[in-house]
């Protein structure tokens, strides 16, 4: 078989192959981290270590592949196994006295965290993937009997279980086509929906009109991923960025050159749009499997998360159920909801969250939120498993938050005072837990007693080695003693956050800062603090053949493409306006400031009277952005008295839930005789992902320059780059501060039907450092200051107003 062959090709892992047939039984959140082996960072560390132990003429990290001739189709299996290498062996150095005669051995290596006395055999699927490798090579090397040694190694002690079997050339044979006469079926089935989908993407056509300068930006996602390589755009509003990611995406799926697209987001408002959007090519004969993946504790159908067949009924046998419920649903429908999985999931009795993961495997689709693909504690290991790459095409919107995120998702916090309740809680059920929690206290008590504000670290070993004992401690502890008690949560927070810290350890490298800090809340922590996270991103970005980012508001363009990708060729480019001019008027008060020397009640006043002039000059509802709640409320205040009821008003309040999101947002279809202001804060949930069209909204003023506030974090991130180069200020405070700006601005003008004002009130806004960072389309801004404003905009309404009537 040739690839070259015009056979249909499929290809899986051996892995995924042995996991998905063999999987049996309960979903079961109490036996430790066994059944989830190998953690990902330290795992691969735990795997050179024993690889580079080895002696003679040991292979580690042996590429394998079996090309089997169906009768639809042609599969390939293939996968690594992690040694090769040929006996005798006195496996008395690791334990066990038994002689292995002389024969080719095959390695599977598993790095786990619970103690291996309570190991007494291998999981089957770890047993399987290591038959799998030895079926494969020894029809390479013609040989009539094999080996197999399944090594388990915790990786806290290091400490190795060794187990051994031999098979004969034809006993493996038998059972590996028989393993494949398993997954026939959905092989079939893969394969004819395959046709389907590319037949219904040869004439998909572009379903609007092109808007000038679209035809390129598609024309430019298509070339981007033909090469291979990673786009950057700056997209302003209105360009029209989901339809023109996602179809030339479609059509490259069409064309072979990807197989599956993953749309990644930060706000569920935007993966609803880009489910919308695929719907839309569905109605205009798009055949495609989508998926919008929904995290666990929102798709949960228990009162409380509880997964083990104990407490939750779909836990149990589960896996003896879920691959019919998956193969049914997959025949009956195109597009999978949250509501249609989680009927799916009554009806057979399984977890919803793991169904919805199963349907993933089979979906050509994945809308999901940034943590599926970059996140290492939930990344999607099916598609993501270190050393695979797959042909996938990544769309990343409002990529601008993805700085951000990806600082949160590498960095990990460790606080003192839960060692001390974890303590008093364990001191009534283990001593040798309740004493590894007193050393970690201890160190921690160490370090804060050296701290004022905060501190940076150079060296954290004795903290990590404390950690290791206590976690390994932990994991047998639960997996021995399977009852409740008072505190266990708590513990087992504890347990899962050392873990986590723990894992990020391992990453640390000049892209980091440790530090320690005593929080204005009294509590003492200490965190690895991923300042650049461009390096951890690359790695997962590397499991994609493209990536495209973008974003109305990803400039400057050199600041993000440094810090989401190490790739020194990837592309950007500006994608041109659809807007005209005309249609908004661009304002920044010179005479008004937020920063902190001058927040006094009489700049207050200053900014309320701006507030009050602008709404004075039209009806209409309009929004008012801060960059905190506290200055929020204080010019609030002043409003409200200035105004004397003239004007609704609604505020955004901190932690508001989803139906109060929902009432804030409906305010502005309301009719009403008086104009609407919208008090609200820059960064929040109001000031991105949000279309209020038309005349839902007719202003934005964006109260200051969105700085972050002043922290630790932030001194510390400072510091960093003016070490590294010499931008400290621009890259803590300034960049993602004008985002917000940006974001809050880009409220206004929707449509080409919407007009409206946007006002900026702070002296700084007309700094050179601010200048450059504005887009091309703010080429037209004026300033003014407080006498002016009624003027500027009277003047701009009275202009629409002429035009209509002409």
């Amino acid at each position: 078989m040739k690839e070259s062959s015009n056979r249909p090709q499929l290809h899986i892992s051996v892995r995924n192959l042995v996991e998905f047939i063999f999987r049996e039984g309960d979903i079961d959140n109490r036996t430790g981290k066994l059944n989830t082996a190998d953690a990902m960072l330290a795992g691969s560390r735990i795997h050179r270590k024993i690889q580079q132990s080895q002696v003679g003429d040991y292979m580690a990290e042996v590429s394998l592949k079996m090309e089997i001739e169906e009768p639809m189709y042609d599969l390939t299996v293939e996968g690594r196994a992690d040694g090769v290498w040929h006996g005798p062996y006195d496996e008395t150095k690791d334990g066990i006295s038994e002689y292995i005669e002389d024969l080719i051995y095959i390695d599977e290596i598993k790095g786990i965290y619970r103690s291996l006395d309570y190991v007494e055999e291998p999981l089957y699927v770890h047993l399987a993937q290591a038959m799998c490798y030895a079926y494969m090579y020894g029809v390479k090397e013609e040989v009539s009997h094999i080996g197999v040694r399944i090594i388990y190694c915790n990786l806290d002690t290091e400490e190795k279980k060794t187990f051994c079997y031999k098979y004969s050339f034809e006993e493996l044979r038998s059972w590996f086509f028989k393993l494949i006469g398993e997954y026939r079926k959905w092989a079939e089935f893969e394969i004819q929906w395959k046709k389907i989908r590319k037949a219904s993407i040869a004439d998909l056509e572009f379903p609007f009109d092109y808007r000038e300068g679209q035809k390129k930006l598609v024309t430019d996602v298509y070339r981007t991923i033909q090469r291979k390589k990673n786009l950057f755009i700056q997209a302003p509003t209105g360009v029209g960025k989901t339809i023109s990611t996602i179809f030339p995406g479609v059509k490259a799926v069409g064309e072979d050159l990807v197989d599956r697209i993953f749309y990644l987001t930060a706000k569920t408002i935007t993966a609803t749009v880009a489910q919308e959007t695929f719907q839309l090519l569905a109605n205009r004969g798009y055949k495609g499997k989508v998926i919008h993946l929904t995290a666990k504790e929102k798709m949960c159908l228990c009162e409380e998360m509880e997964c083990n067949p104990v407490h939750c009924p779909y836990a149990k046998g589960h896996f003896d159920r879920v691959n019919d419920a998956v193969y049914e649903i997959l025949e009956q429908q195109d597009a999978f909801t949250r509501e249609e999985i989680l009927e799916q999931s009554k009806k057979h009795m399984v977890c919803p969250f793991e169904l919805s993961l199963d349907i993933s495997s089979w979906c050509d689709v994945i809308i999901c939120d940034y943590n599926y693909a970059f996140d290492p504690n939930v990344y999607l290991k099916r598609f993501f498993q270190e050393g695979e790459k797959g042909d996938y095409l990544f769309l990343v919107d409002e990529a601008h938050n993805l700085v951000e995120r990806a600082r949160s998702m590498y960095s990990e916090t460790l606080y003192k005072e839960d060692f001390l309740l974890a303590k008093r809680i364990m001191s009534h059920y283990s001593k040798s837990i309740e004493k590894a929690l007193e050393k970690c206290n201890r160190i921690l008590l160490e370090y804060k007693r050296e701290c004022v504000t905060y501190i940076l670290h150079e060296n954290i070993g004795n903290l990590i080695f404390a950690l290791m004992r206590l976690s390994t401690l932990l994991e047998d502890f639960f997996s021995e003693k399977q009852f409740e008690f008072a505190g266990k949560k708590d513990v087992l927070d504890l347990y899962f956050k050392v873990r986590n810290f723990l894992n990020i350890s391992s990453l640390v490298d000049e892209n980091y800062e440790i530090f320690s800090e005593n929080g204005e809340d009294g509590r003492f922590m200490i965190k690895l603090f991923c300042v650049n996270p461009a390096k951890n991103l690359q790695q997962c970005l590397d499991k994609a053949k493209s990536t495209i980012f973008f974003s109305a508001t990803l400039l400057p363009i050199q600041y993000y493409k440094e810090l989401l990708s190490t790739k020194e060729d990837n592309y950007a480019i500006y994608a041109q306006s659809t807007f005209e001019a005309s249609q908004r008027l661009l304002l920044m008060g010179r005479d008004v400031s937020t920063k902190y020397t001058r927040r006094t009640k009489d700049e207050f006043e200053k900014i309320a009277h701006y507030i009050r002039e602008t709404i004075a000059c039209k009806k209409g509802n309009y929004m008012i952005f801060f960059p905190s709640y506290k200055l929020m409320q204080q010019v609030q205040e002043v409003f409200l008295n200035l105004d004397q009821g003239k004007t609704e008003c609604i505020v955004q309040e901190s932690g508001m839930k989803e139906e109060e999101k929902e009432a804030f947002l409906n305010s502005f279809a309301m009719e009403r005789e008086k104009s609407l202001a919208a008090f609200c804060v820059m960064g929040g949930i109001f000031s991105e992902g949000i279309d209020l069209v038309n005349d839902k909204l007719i202003g934005a003023i964006v109260v200051g320059t969105g700085l972050p506030q002043v922290s630790n974090e932030r001194e510390i991130l400072k510091n960093h780059y003016d070490e590294t180069n010499g931008n400290g200020f621009d890259y803590a405070f300034r960049f993602p501060g004008m985002n917000k700006v940006l974001q809050a601005a880009g409220r206004v003008i929707r449509t080409n039907e919407d007009r409206g004002i946007i006002l900026l009130l702070d002296e700084r806004f007309l700094q050179s450092d601010y200048q450059w960072l504005y887009p091309r389309e703010w080429e037209d801004r004026k300033s003014c200051n407080l006498s002016q404003v009624t003027a500027y905009v009277s003047e701009f309404w009275d202009s629409l107003d002429s035009r209509k009537n002409i």
